[in-house]
């Protein structure tokens, strides 16, 4: 692979699914650097003082923050050749990235939350209410739905529509490292072409 020209791999999914795990992984394999924008949303929540739930619906109503994370992936994209992105809209902001949707049954991605919210409980921004693996698939379910709405709405994109990726891979029936293997499989054979 020619160091010169661009190579951007934009991760999507829903919850769950490993996504954020995988691109983690790929960054490191590759030796790129790895950019969140789910972390960005969640500092922005932290700024104003907000819990995620809370700072959602504001950006229901309030577009720039949105448009503020969506300014940046472009900024990223005309600025770096070469970089892993997970985000739910850079797959519409970078066309020319390597675009992989990851997706999982939402009762195994409920279970999956479940136990790394009992392993980490790393996830106390978020929806209060998440004491069941009930909770977190209707939690899910509605987070996504209401990000796919404010999105369309936004830009007329559709970000669960699998048209608009180049790999997608059901994670159910797969552990971390069968799934790391297939996506870094479909990078390869990407960036060799």
């Amino acid at each position: 692979m020619e160091d010169s020209k661009k190579f951007i791999i934009s991760f999507n999914g829903t919850e769950g699914s490993g996504k954020s795990t995988i691109a983690k992984m790929i960054a490191e394999d590759l030796g790129l650097p790895r950019y969140y924008m789910g972390q960005i949303f969640r500092d922005m929540a932290k700024e104003k003082g907000m819990a995620l739930p809370e700072f959602r619906k504001l950006c229901d109503s309030d577009p720039s923050f949105d448009k503020k994370v969506d300014d940046y992936i472009v900024k990223l994209a005309k600025e770096q050749d070469r970089f892993v992105i997970e985000s739910r809209t850079a797959w519409h902001f970078i066309p020319e990235s390597i675009k992989i949707f990851l997706k999982v049954n939402p009762k195994v991605a409920a279970k999956r939350i479940f136990k790394e919210l009992q392993e980490k409980n790393n996830r106390g921004n978020e929806d209060e209410s998440l004491d069941s693996v009930k909770d977190i698939e209707k939690s899910i379910v509605r987070r996504r739905t209401e990000d796919s709405e404010r999105y369309f709405a936004l830009y007329g994109i559709r970000q669960d529509n699998e048209k608009n990726y180049d790999f997608i891979l059901d994670t159910t029936g797969f552990n971390v490292e069968e799934v790391f293997e297939r996506v870094k499989s479909y990078i390869k054979e990407r960036s060799d072409s």
